[in-house]
C-alpha cells in the first residue's frame, strides 16, 4: 500500500492560534510549492481557530491534513485529506502515547478510520512546548532515537516518524541516524528549518521537513526558499 506523503518533501504546519504575516493570504501559504498542509498546534487551540483555517486553505490544490492537539478539536470535514494523530513514543506520561487515543475513538460520530494514520512523534528539544505538555524525556543518543524509530515501524506498525526539535534546529546525527534505522516508514523532521542551507541540510535525512514558526514570523518567502532547499536535497539524492 502507498501512502500520500511518500511523495512529500515539504510540509507547512499551520498554527491556527497564530496569524499570518501582514499583508498575506492562505492562498500566498498554497503558493509557496509546499507538497502538504499540516493544521494544528499545541496551546490555545480551539474548533472555532481549527475551521477558520481549514475554510480558509481548503479553496486551493494543496493536500490539507489536521493534526488534533486533543480530541476536543477534531474537525469533521470533507476538505480535509485526513488526520494525523501524534502519539509521543518517549513522552514520559501515558496519556499522550495511549490515553489520548482511547478519548479520540469516543467521539460521537466515530472516527473516520480510512482518513486517520498517526505520527510516531520523537521529541528532542527540552525547552519545547510539547515536550513540557507531554513530559517527553529529550536526553536520547543517536542511537537512541535510531531505536525509537525502529521500534516505532517494525513493532507498532508506524507509517510515520517524526523527529521533533521544535523551536530549535536538531541534531542531523540523530535525525539519520532514525532515518537509517527505517525500512519503509516516511521520516518527517521538524524544528528550526529557517532558510533554505537549513531545509537543504535536513532534506539529506528526512524524508519530509517540516516548516512551522517560520511562516508566522517571517512569511511566506522564508517558506518558499525551505522549499526549494528541501526538494533540491531529494533531487540530489535521488540522482545519486
Amino acid at each position: 500500500m502507498s501512502y500520500p506523503w511518500e511523495d512529500w518533501d515539504h510540509i507547512t504546519k499551520i498554527d491556527p492560534d497564530k496569524d499570518l504575516v501582514d499583508g498575506e493570504t492562505f492562498e500566498d501559504v498554497c503558493e509557496t510549492g509546499t507538497d502538504a498542509l499540516e493544521i494544528g498546534g499545541t496551546l490555545d487551540i480551539t474548533e472555532e481557530k481549527m475551521e477558520r483555517v481549514i475554510e480558509a486553505t481548503s479553496k486551493y490544490d494543496v493536500p490539507i491534513y489536521q493534526e488534533p492537539s486533543n480530541p476536543g478539536v477534531v474537525i469533521d470535514d470533507d476538505a480535509l485529506d485526513g488526520y494525523l494523530i501524534p502519539t509521543v513514543f518517549n513522552a514520559s506520561d501515558s496519556f499522550w502515547i495511549t490515553g489520548a487515543h482511547k478519548e479520540w475513538v469516543r467521539i460521537e460520530d466515530g472516527l473516520d478510520w480510512d482518513r486517520t494514520h498517526t505520527e510516531a512523534y520523537i521529541v528532542l528539544n527540552p525547552e519545547s512546548s510539547v515536550a513540557e505538555y507531554t513530559d517527553a524525556d529529550t536526553d536520547q543518543s543517536a542511537e537512541d532515537v535510531a531505536s525509537f524509530a525502529r521500534v516505532a515501524e517494525k513493532m507498532f506498525g508506524q507509517r510515520i516518524i517524526y523527529v521533533e526539535y521544535s523551536g530549535t534546529y536538531g541534531d542531523p546525527e540523530k535525525v539519520g541516524a532514525a532515518h537509517d534505522a527505517l525500512d519503509d516508514a516516511t521520516l518527517f523532521y521538524g524544528g528550526g528549518i529557517h532558510d533554505y542551507d537549513t531545509a537543504y541540510e535536513m532534506g539529506q535525512h528526512a524524508d519530509a521537513v517540516v516548516v512551522g514558526n517560520l511562516l508566522h514570523d517571517e512569511g511566506v518567502d522564508a517558506v518558499r526558499e525551505t522549499v526549494e532547499g528541501a526538494k533540491d536535497a531529494t533531487a540530489e539524492l535521488v540522482a545519486e
